[in-house]
C-alpha cells in the first residue's frame, strides 16, 4: 500500500501478473473469511465452548439430578412445585414468578395428556439440572478470560465436585435458580480481564434473582458498588441501563403477582419486611451470629476448605473483590437470626475460583489432593443424595399407589410430622383428600404464638382425642415418624390403626425427626393383621 495524492488517502496497487491480472495478498482476519470458513470454525461450539464439554457438563448434571433422591428443606417443594401445581392443576411473601416456570412445565405436560406424577415431579429437576450446566459452563468461560486454560480446568474440577454443589443443584429451590443467574451474570459483569463485559445483561440477570429471591441482591451489592465506583459515566449508566432494567422486571414481577394474587402486590418488600426488617425468620429457627463462621462456611465448603484458603493468598488482586463478597454474604447474613446452609450457596462458586488457583500452583501433592477432593465430596454428595432424610420422599410414592386403589374413594391422609415435612399434591397427582399440620409465622409478633403443629407436640395423644372426638370421621391413613408411635399408641390401637408400611429416614434422628417413617392404616374391625 502507498499514500497516493496530496489528500492523504491511501490507495491499494496491486501486485500485476504478466498477463495483467490484480492478485490480491490473502489475510488471515476473520473478516476475509467465507460464511463456511466461518461456520467450520464455529462447528465444534456450544454455549460458546467445545461441544463435548457442553454436552459432558449436561450429561454430568442430568446424572446428578438422577442421585439426589432425598428431601433438604420444605422450601424445594413448597415455594415452587406445591405453587405451580396449585396455579395449574386447581383453580404473600413469596411472588409466582419462580413457581410460573414449572408452571409452564406442568401446563405443557397437561395438554400433552402427559401429566403423570412422576413425570410432574422429574421434568422440574431435569429442567433446573440443565440451567445449573449452563452455569458451570458459564463459569468456565468467566476463568478462561480472566485466567488461563490450566486455572479455568482445575476451577471447573472444584465446581463439579463441590459435594454442596451437587446436593443442590437439580433441587427446585429459589436458592438453586439465584445460583444459576449470579453465576450467568458474573460472565457479564466487568471484572478486570472479562471479554464480554455487558452492563445491561448482568444487571438483567441480577434483577431476575432478585425478583425471584430478594436477598440475592445482598451479594451483588460491593460489585454494584466497585461497576458504579470505576465507572466514567455514572449517570449513563444509572439512567441508560440500570433504572431501565429494573423498571421492566420489577412491572413484570407485578404484573405476574397481579394475576395470581388478585391484588398488586410488591412481594419483594413483604419478603424483605418479614425477613429482615421485622426479622420473622426466627419463627423457623435461629442461631448464634457466628453460625456462618463456625459451622454454615466450613460445612459447605467442606473438603475444599483448606483449598480456598490456600487460593487466597494467591489469586491475583483482581480476583479481591471475589472474596470482598464472599466474607460481605457472610456478615450480612449473619446479622439474621435464622441462618440456614443453603442462603450461602450462591456464593459458592466465587469460593470455586481460589480453590482452583490453589490446585493450579500445587506441584507434588497436585494428585493426592485431586483424588483427596473427588473422594470425600462423592463420599459426602452420595450419602446426602442417597440415603440421608430421603423417607418422606418415599412415603409419597407409597401414597400415590393409594390413588389406584378400588376403595380410594373412601381414603384421606393425615400427615403427622413437623408441618411442610412431605411434599404434597406435586408428588400425588390426585383428588386424594390430606391433611397436614398448619405452622403459618405470627404476622402480629405475639411471644406466646403457637401453632398447630406446636400444640399438637405438647400432648399429641390429648390433641387426637380433642380433634376426632364423636362422630369426627377418622383419616384411613397416618403418616408419623418413628419417635412419635409410643406416645400415640393407645390412639392407633383403640381406633384399629395398623403400621402398613415403614421407610428409613436419617442416621442421625433429632427432636421430633425420627429415624424412620410409619404408615398407619385403619382396619376393619375383625380383619387385624398386626405386624
Amino acid at each position: 500500500m502507498e499514500r497516493e495524492g496530496s489528500d492523504g488517502r491511501l490507495g491499494l496497487r496491486g501486485l500485476q501478473n504478466r498477463s495483467g491480472e490484480i492478485k490480491l495478498r490473502k489475510r488471515k482476519s476473520t473478516l476475509y473469511l467465507s460464511t463456511q470458513e466461518k461456520s467450520a470454525g464455529r462447528r465444534g461450539d456450544l454455549l460458546g465452548e467445545n461441544i463435548y464439554l457442553v454436552l459432558f457438563t449436561v450429561a454430568l448434571r442430568i446424572f446428578n439430578c438422577f442421585l439426589v433422591q432425598t428431601s433438604f428443606v420444605p422450601d424445594e417443594y413448597w415455594q415452587s412445585l406445591e405453587v405451580a401445581h396449585h396455579m395449574v392443576f386447581k383453580e404473600r411473601l413469596r411472588g409466582y414468578t419462580y413457581p410460573l416456570i414449572f408452571a409452564s412445565i406442568y401446563k405443557i405436560l397437561h395438554l400433552l395428556g402427559k401429566d403423570s406424577v412422576q413425570l410432574l415431579i422429574w421434568i422440574p429437576r431435569l429442567a433446573q439440572a440443565l440451567l445449573s450446566a449452563a452455569a458451570d459452563i458459564r463459569l468456565y468461560s468467566l476463568m478462561k478470560q480472566l485466567g488461563n486454560q490450566e486455572v479455568a480446568r482445575w476451577v471447573f474440577f472444584c465446581q463439579l465436585c463441590s459435594w454442596f454443589t451437587w446436593y443442590c443443584c437439580t433441587r427446585t429451590l429459589t436458592n438453586t435458580m439465584e445460583a444459576v443467574l449470579t453465576m450467568i451474570a458474573l460472565l457479564y459483569y466487568p471484572l478486570e480481564g472479562s471479554k464480554s463485559m455487558n452492563s445491561v445483561r448482568y444487571s438483567s440477570l441480577v434483577a431476575l434473582a432478585f425478583i425471584i429471591r430478594p436477598t440475592a441482591v445482598i451479594p451483588w451489592i460491593p460489585l454494584l458498588f466497585r461497576h458504579f465506583w470505576q465507572e466514567q459515566r455514572k449517570l449513563d449508566l444509572i439512567l441508560h441501563h440500570f433504572l431501565p432494567v429494573g423498571f421492566v422486571t420489577l412491572s413484570l414481577s407485578l404484573i405476574i403477582d397481579r394475576i395470581f394474587f388478585g391484588q398488586w402486590t410488591l412481594v419483594q418488600f413483604n419478603f424483605l419486611k418479614f425477613n429482615v426488617l421485622q426479622n420473622l425468620g426466627t419463627f423457623y429457627g435461629s442461631h448464634p451470629w457466628h453460625w456462618y463462621f463456625s459451622q454454615g462456611f466450613p460445612v459447605v465448603l467442606g473438603t475444599h476448605l483448606p483449598f480456598f484458603i490456600h487460593g487466597c493468598f494467591l489469586a491475583p488482586k483482581r480476583y479481591r473483590i471475589l472474596l470482598v463478597t464472599v466474607l460481605w454474604t457472610l456478615l450480612v447474613y449473619s446479622t439474621l437470626s435464622h441462618k440456614e446452609f443453603r442462603f450461602i450457596y450462591p456464593v459458592l462458586p466465587f469460593c470455586m475460583v481460589f480453590c482452583g488457583y490453589s490446585l493450579t500452583h500445587l506441584k507434588t501433592w497436585k494428585k493426592p489432593a485431586l483424588s483427596f477432593l473427588f473422594l470425600s465430596n462423592m463420599l459426602l454428595a452420595l450419602y446426602t443424595g442417597l440415603v440421608h432424610q430421603r423417607g418422606t420422599l418415599d412415603v409419597m410414592s407409597h401414597i400415590q399407589n393409594i390413588c389406584y386403589n378400588p376403595n380410594k374413594s373412601s381414603a384421606s391422609v393425615f400427615v403427622m410430622m413437623p408441618c411442610h415435612s412431605t411434599p404434597y399434591y406435586s408428588h400425588v397427582h390426585c383428588p386424594l383428600p390430606m391433611r397436614f399440620l398448619q405452622c403459618p409465622p405470627d404476622l402480629a409478633g405475639n411471644s406466646y404464638y403457637l401453632d398447630e403443629a406446636d400444640i399438637f407436640y405438647q400432648n399429641p395423644l390429648n390433641w387426637l382425642h380433642r380433634e376426632f372426638h364423636d362422630d369426627v370421621p377418622l383419616p384411613t391413613h397416618l403418616i408419623i415418624f418413628s419417635v412419635l408411635e409410643e406416645e400415640i399408641s393407645a390412639f392407633l390401637i383403640s381406633n384399629n390403626y395398623e403400621r402398613t408400611a415403614v421407610f428409613f429416614h436419617t442416621h442421625l434422628p433429632a427432636g421430633r425427626i425420627g429415624s424412620h417413617v410409619y404408615i398407619y392404616e385403619r382396619k376393619l374391625k375383625g380383619k387385624l393383621n398386626r405386624r
